[in-house]
């Protein structure tokens, strides 16, 4: 078994050490004898009708999170080819963990507080308003049944006011903290194989069970079937238990 995992935008979108989610998912792979490869995919990797490289030889992604002006300067290079490939992954079934920015780009626009919208990628049925309060702070919520069910914990740091539609589902409720929006209780979104949160941290590294779970929809979607063997996880989830009362 093997999983090739894009990591999109290194340059740009990394706040709060979320590159730390590609090597926890690397480690853990390792760990297990499964074979990976990672590619850094930055501006101008992906180019519509030119030569370029596609998505569609990846099995994994991950987009970090970035500000405001950092989302803005991609627009240009999601409109030259990247946006496509993305919804073209994403109809395929192929595994995305999208953090922060990297989730609001997921969706179909972030308009600014001033008024200013700014179209992505439309990838999965969500919008984004800029709101008047900033939402930080050590957070907590229960992923949804179909994404494990385990409760994450995590950083989160975003004046974004996030919706989603009708037909799609949070990744999970929120136990402590704001979420998507502060008000209606849900956090993230889980849209087919897309995972998205306003987690930072890096998440993964002391929420292990929500890293396997994305590990095995990769590998599932990719080979119809997985059992991973499980790792001793002490160190982590104490880690994870002192972030949950931190909370």
């Amino acid at each position: 078994m093997e999983l090739r995992i894009a990591h999109l935008y290194p340059e740009v979108l990394n706040l709060y050490g979320d590159r730390g989610n590609i090597r926890c998912m690397t480690r853990r792979l390792h760990w297990r004898g499964i074979d990976y490869y990672v590619d850094e995919l930055g501006i101008g990797s992906v180019r519509q009708g030119a030569a370029g490289r596609s998505l569609a030889q990846y099995d994994l992604f991950f987009i970090g999170g970035g500000q405001d002006f950092e989302q803005e300067i991609l627009l240009e290079d999601l409109g030259k080819g990247m946006a496509q490939e993305i919804r073209a992954a994403v109809g395929d079934g192929k595994t995305f963990l999208c953090i922060c920015g990297g989730y609001q780009m997921m969706g179909h626009y972030y308009e600014t507080a001033d008024g200013v919208r700014c179209e992505f990628i439309g990838a999965v049925d969500l919008c984004t308003v800029g709101g008047p309060t900033r939402m930080i702070g050590n957070y907590a919520f229960r992923l949804g049944e179909e994404s494990g069910g385990s409760i994450v914990a995590g950083f989160e740091n975003h004046s974004g006011m996030t919706r989603l539609g009708s037909g799609v589902k949070p990744l999970g409720k929120v136990l402590r903290g704001y979420g998507n929006n502060g008000q209606d209780g849900t956090e993230g979104v889980r849209a087919g194989n897309v995972f998205g949160t306003y987690s930072h941290g890096p998440v993964l590294p002391g929420n292990p069970e929500f890293c396997d779970e994305i590990l095995r929809t990769a590998l599932v979607t990719k080979y119809g079937h997985c059992e991973l063997e499980p790792l001793d996880d002490r160190f982590e989830m104490a880690a994870h238990e002192k972030a949950v009362r931190r909370a």
